[in-house]
């Protein structure tokens, strides 16, 4: 019994304390004598002074088997407590609270990128130098009930406020999840990596071709262990890189995306980061001469190169709008090897259009390439690079260093000429070449500095347009 030592000791003390075992030892040799032939104490008294001692006894035994239970019982409460109770923690993928179950989380990150864009000898078309707040971006993620996710990104960067993703997962298994809300249809290859991952400060100009947000319900997950993963779903429908909260008309587009890892799950390392996919998206878009569901594309310094035409009023005899069928197609790879890295992809986007009574199908298409290497001992992914060694000098840790470079090209339909657009004012082909160097100080903290030169066929009165070279740099955290 767990009492048995304070038992005894309390025993031991009470004998003692009773008897004249707990006088001290001069005090018993003083004593006098108990005369010759006197028997002592009589049998009687002894026998109930030894049944005093074994009552009391009993009953500190019972007071201590009482302690001891209730001490249990504390102790159950506060494991129930501690079981029952929630954690909080902070690290690089955010700020977590967690209920003790795993049922119920929620994830406070954030991206934040404080950018920089400098023009090399623009004459023609004279650039402001500038620094921006490109993205500025609260993200909420989170689990409910064990089965469903959510995600809620807004944007308060370049002075407005933006919804970028806003939607619910329904994990029914990994092969299978049901997603509802507004996020980035199963498109583009670098569109669907985050803003916090991409190689360059500015993505490349395929995704002018591919939709940025849009809202609809999707399926998707990863079969045979992520060697093959898929997404389909249906959507309002959005122009080319357009991220539109409302529909405007009944029509709705189909999307789909599968992408094989073949040898994820083999023994050959080189070949586990190969990724081969394609994707889709059909349907149709009619737009209004005050809604033309049409595009603008831009060049990686963010700045339109083509657009279709409009007139101010607005006319039908001088407004270019969408008129039917709308559909894309991409095919797309990427792999990942020691500390090297490519990610290629080509979009042909195809939209019927019309301007008066002039009625065309338009082709435009686009592709791009881009490489890159770690300096450091490191290991680009499709997610970045997470440093071996974070930036701390004290610990000699300097972070990860990447050289990146980049090409591309974007071509517009010749049909477009001069009907749907003006070649005086819209570029029919853009060709672009780029370097970068990133730094990584931590999984969490990237700098990252570029230099991209983009040519142009037609869009000056003059003719060509003046290419656009620009030196681009940002400062990113995220977490």
């Amino acid at each position: 019994m767990k009492s048995s030592p304070l038992i005894f000791a309390l025993s031991l003390s009470l004998v003692i304390g009773g008897g004249s075992l707990g006088r001290p030892a001069a005090a018993a040799a003083e004593e006098p004598q108990a005369p010759a032939g006197d028997q002592g104490t009589p049998p009687a008294q002894n026998d109930d002074d030894k049944e005093n001692v074994q009552k009391r006894l009993e009953e500190l035994e019972q007071k201590l088997l009482i302690l001891e239970r209730q001490k249990e019982v504390e102790q159950e409460a506060a494991a129930g407590k501690a079981k029952d109770a929630g954690t909080v923690s902070a690290g690089k993928d955010g700020f977590v609270i967690k209920s003790a179950d795993g049922d119920y989380l929620l994830k406070i990150r954030a991206l934040v990128q404080a950018d920089g864009r400098f023009w090399d000898g623009q004459e023609t078309r004279p650039l402001t130098d500038t620094f921006e707040l490109r993205r500025a971006r609260p993200i909420l993620e989170g689990t409910v009930g064990k089965l469903f996710d959510f995600r809620l990104t807004p944007d308060f960067a370049e002075g407005k406020s933006t919804l970028f993703d806003a939607y619910v997962d329904w994990r029914f298994a990994p092969w299978i999840r049901l997603r509802a809300g507004k996020f980035k249809p199963p498109v583009g290859l670098e569109r669907l990596q985050s803003a916090s991952d991409i190689d360059f400060v500015e993505r490349a100009l395929p995704t002018n071709l591919v939709p940025n947000r849009d809202v609809g319900l999707q399926l998707g997950g990863d079969v045979l262990e992520g060697v093959v993963s898929y997404a389909a779903g249906v959507f309002n429908g959005v122009p080319d890189g357009a991220n539109v909260d409302l529909d405007t008309n009944d029509s709705k587009e189909a999307a789909a995306r599968v992408i094989f890892q073949p040898f994820k799950r083999t023994s050959a390392l080189s070949l586990q980061n190969l990724g081969i996919g394609i994707a889709t998206t059909s349907g149709n878009s009619v737009g209004t001469l005050s809604a033309t569901s049409l595009p603008s594309y831009k060049t990686p310094g963010q700045q339109t190169f083509f657009s279709y035409r409009t007139n101010t009023p607005v006319t039908a005899a001088g407004t270019t709008i969408a008129d039917g069928r709308r559909h894309r197609l991409s095919p797309q790879a990427y792999w990942y090897v020691w500390r090297f890295g490519a990610l290629a992809e080509y979009v042909e986007s195809y939209q019927e259009v019309l301007i008066g009574t002039s009625q065309e199908e338009l082709k435009n298409t686009a592709w791009q390439a881009t490489v890159s290497f770690a300096l450091t001992d490191d290991r680009p992914t499709y997610r970045g690079i997470t440093p071996r060694r974070a930036f701390d000098p004290e610990a000699h840790g300097w972070g990860a260093l990447e050289l990146v470079l980049r090409a591309g090209a974007l071509r517009v339909d010749d049909k477009a000429f001069p009907t749907f657009a003006d070649p005086t004012k819209s570029a029919s082909q853009a060709r672009e070449r780029g370097a970068g160097v990133n730094w990584y100080l931590s999984r969490n903290v990237k700098w990252m500095l570029d230099y991209l030169r983009t040519r142009f066929v037609d869009g000056d009165a003059a003719g060509d347009r003046e290419d656009e070279k620009v030196i681009l740099n940002r400062l990113q955290i995220s977490f």
